[in-house]
């Protein structure tokens, strides 16, 4: 016979899985986090770089920062990273789409170089990148991608920019041949380290391939995936800087 019907208290079990310490988390340069970082981008622009116009392209629209050039981005890594922050490699951008964190689908993000050879039309820049990458890994071959959260950025008065970009200590330089075909693939087919397809075939997205010496890699609206961008300057609203914890970030209790 069943006793008289009380409460039970919770019960407290041990988890059957693994639960991770951390959980990363994602966002836009948005709200007063991302207005205090573009005012500091600002200042470090006018007093390192002298103002140097490739940098003049974020904006703050009273809710997020607008604009992305390869170069802003890098510089934008620099500054969030003394936070224990780093901008968005494409793998994070492929977890960001898995898990739906935010929506990509209107914007586009830059997230890596892809460099293949020295000859034009970044000709400069592609040599001054090519000669650190053969000093850390002599035998690697191109393609070569480098996301853009292992780069630093320096000026550099011969460039025709003004800047050059250099490899930083952590700098992941990842051979990626899939980058020099085109065609369409899955976001179900994805090597999660590299964040780049594993086939091209069939499927709903498109990666366009670039065929000159230093290209910017890029998600696009319709989640295309470029590595064809050749101005490395060019910059407009639609560009978003995706910023991640770099350490993760401390799950609550």
């Amino acid at each position: 016979m069943a006793s008289e019907t009380k409460t039970f208290p919770n019960f407290v079990g041990k988890p059957l899985i693994e639960v991770p310490r951390f959980i990363s988390q994602a966002n836009f340069l948005v709200g007063d986090f991302g207005k205090r970082a573009l005012e500091e981008y600002k200042a470090r622009v006018k007093l390192d770089y002298s103002g140097n116009k490739a940098l003049n392209v974020l904006n703050y629209d009273g809710e997020k920062v607008t604009g992305s050039n390869l170069f802003a981005v890098v510089l934008m890594n620099q500054i969030v990273a003394e936070q224990g922050l780093r901008v968005a490699t494409p793998a994070d951008l492929e977890n960001i789409l898995k898990t739906k964190a935010l929506s990509l689908n209107v914007t586009y993000e830059d997230s890596a170089l892809v460099l293949r050879n020295t000859d034009k039309p970044n000709s400069y820049l592609a040599k001054v990148l090519y000669d650190q990458v053969k000093q850390r890994q002599p035998k690697i071959k191109t393609p070569i991608m480098i996301p853009l959260a292992g780069l630093e950025l320096q000026t550099d008065q011969a460039s025709p920019h003004g800047l050059s970009f250099k490899l930083g200590e952590n700098a992941s330089l990842i051979y990626a041949p899939i980058l020099d075909k085109e065609g369409n693939f899955n976001s179900t087919d994805i090597d999660e380290q590299t964040g780049l397809p594993k086939n091209l075939g069939q499927g709903n997205r498109h990666h366009y391939k670039g065929n000159s010496d230093l290209n910017g890699v890029f998600l696009s609206g319709y989640l295309v995936l470029g590595s064809h961008r050749v101005d490395l300057d060019d910059s407009d609203g639609d560009g978003r800087v995706v910023v991640v914890s770099g350490q993760a970030t401390q799950k609550n209790s």
